[in-house]
């Protein structure tokens, strides 16, 4: 009875179309499985570049941001010299005086 099962499936047209049905399914996964990794994959590529383009603009905002404010101090260091020295005098006792306790 097995055997005569097997030779109606393999005689029937309808087995055989949704026999190649399901292999056409199974490629047509594989190719969309395919292209979801690849799509998944620029998209974090493109998001990595840009995490990287907004940490360069960051760093060079840092930079002048430092680079202004070291200006801004050598100034008011040459308007004022003795007086720049008297503070980094007393700055200095305070912390000797904190670090003794």
């Amino acid at each position: 009875m097995a055997a005569q099962s097997q030779d109606v499936k393999a005689s029937n047209p309808e087995y055989e179309q949704v026999k190649a049905d399901l292999k056409a399914l199974r490629e047509d996964l594989a190719k969309l499985s395919k292209s979801v990794a690849d799509g998944q994959k620029n998209n974090l590529n493109s998001f990595r570049d840009e995490i990287r383009r907004e940490s360069e603009e960051a760093l060079d905002y840092a930079r002048g941001a430092g680079e202004k404010a070291l200006h801004e101090a050598e100034e008011r260091i040459a308007e004022r010299p003795f007086l720049t020295v008297i503070i980094l005098f007393l700055a200095g006792l305070v912390v000797g005086k904190l670090l003794d306790r």
